[in-house]
C-alpha cells in the first residue's frame, strides 16, 4: 500500500529544515480519541479549544494534546491532567510540570510570556514545578490527521513504553505527515522523522547528556525552517553535538534564498547559505489528499566560517 510517507522516503526527501515552528509548547493531556483538529474534536471542551488556540495565536507558543500510548479509553472526564510546558532556546529552555483538574484553567496563562520563555504566570497558575524526570519523547499518533500517523506512530509510542522507556507520550500533531513516524524530543525541542525504536533510544540517551543527534532530524522548533536546515548543517560541518552550542542569530532574505547566521557559545560564528527547493517529482503530501504537490525543501548552499574581520564589517 502506498502512502505519503512510503512516497517520501522512496523519493529520498531530505529531512532537515521540516520541523514545526515553536518556541514554547503547552501540551495538554486528553485522552479518548482525536479528531483531525483535536483542540476542537476531541472530549475537551470544543469552545475551550477554541478559546485556546485564540489565545496561543501570535504568542510562539504552539498547543498541542497528549496521552499515554495504548488503548485509549473512551473517558470523557480525567480526575487529573498532566500538563506540561516547555521554552525550546539554547540555554534559556525549561520544562514545567503540572497537575490540573480543570483545563479551562489554562486560559489565565499569560500567553505571550510563555512565548518569550517566562513561566511565572505558568507556575503561579497552576502550581507548575520543573520538570526532571526524563526526556520527553512526543510520537506523533493522530490517525485523524494523517492514516501514516496512526499506522507507524502509535506502534513505535508502544513498543517504547512497552521497552521501559520513561516519558513517553502520543501528540496530536507536530506536522510533516509524510515523515512518519515523527516525534518531537524535549526539553532541547528536535524533531525527528522516519523514526525506528532503536533510534529514538538513542537520541534520549544523547538528550540526558545534553547531546544532539543529527542523523534522522528535521530540525529544532526554536528556528524558521531556514534556521533549522542552516543549524543542522553546521553541526555536522563542525562535528558539534551539545544540544546548547549553537544559535540561529540571524537570518536575511526571503525565500527562495536565505542568509543565516549561527552563532556558538564560545564566540564563532557560520554563515550559511539556505535555498529553498521543490520536492520533486510531484507526491502525496498527505494520505488525507488525492492532489500531487511537491513540498519545499531547504537546501544548505553553502557553510563559512565568518572570521574577526567579517564579524566587524
Amino acid at each position: 500500500m502506498s502512502t505519503c510517507s512510503t512516497a517520501s522516503q522512496e523519493l529520498d526527501e531530505p529531512l532537515a529544515g521540516t520541523a514545526a515552528t515553536a518556541r514554547t509548547w503547552l501540551l495538554l493531556e486528553q485522552p479518548g480519541p482525536w479528531g483531525a483538529k483535536a483542540l476542537t474534536s476531541s472530549h475537551l471542551d470544543p469552545a475551550l479549544g477554541r478559546a485556546l488556540e485564540a489565545a496561543a495565536k501570535g504568542t510562539g507558543v504552539r498547543i498541542a494534546l497528549i496521552r499515554r500510548p495504548g488503548r485509549h479509553a473512551d473517558s470523557r472526564t480525567p480526575a487529573a491532567r498532566q500538563v506540561y510546558a516547555a521554552h525550546t532556546l539554547p540555554g534559556r529552555g525549561w520544562v514545567r510540570s503540572a497537575t490540573i483538574r480543570e483545563p479551562k484553567d489554562l486560559l489565565d496563562l499569560d500567553f505571550a510570556a510563555l512565548g518569550r520563555g517566562e513561566h511565572r504566570t505558568f507556575d503561579a497558575v497552576l502550581g507548575a514545578r520543573p520538570y526532571t524526570g526524563d526526556p520527553l519523547a512526543l510520537v506523533c499518533t493522530n490517525g485523524k490527521r494523517d492514516r501514516c500517523c496512526a499506522l507507524l506512530g502509535r506502534p513505535l509510542a508502544a513498543e517504547l513504553a512497552a521497552s521501559g522507556v520513561e516519558g513517553v507520550w502520543e501528540v496530536t500533531h507536530l506536522g510533516g505527515h509524510r515523515f512518519s513516524p515523527t516525534l518531537l524530543v524535549l526539553p532541547y525541542g528536535y524533531a525527528y522523522g522516519r523514526a525506528e525504536a532503536q533510534a529514538v533510544r538513542h537520541v534520549l540517551h544523547s538528550v540526558r547528556q545534553g547531546r544532539v543527534v543529527v542523523e534522522g532530524c528535521r530540525g529544532s522548533s526554536a528556528w524558521e525552517r531556514p534556521g533549522q536546515a542552516a543549524e543542522l548543517a553546521v553541526r555536522t560541518a563542525v562535528g558539534e553535538y551539545a544540544a546548547n552550542a549553537l544559535a540561529v542569530v540571524a537570518t536575511h532574505g526571503a525565500a527562495p534564498r536565505w542568509e543565516v547566521t549561527v552563532a556558538h557559545a564560545d564566540g564563532r560564528r557560520w554563515r550559511v547559505v539556505v535555498a529553498q527547493g521543490a520536492a520533486a517529482p510531484p507526491r502525496p503530501e498527505s494520505c488525507g489528499t488525492s492532489i500531487l504537490g511537491s513540498p519545499a525543501r531547504m537546501d544548505v548552499v553553502e557553510v563559512r566560517e565568518l572570521v574577526a574581520a567579517a564579524l566587524a564589517s
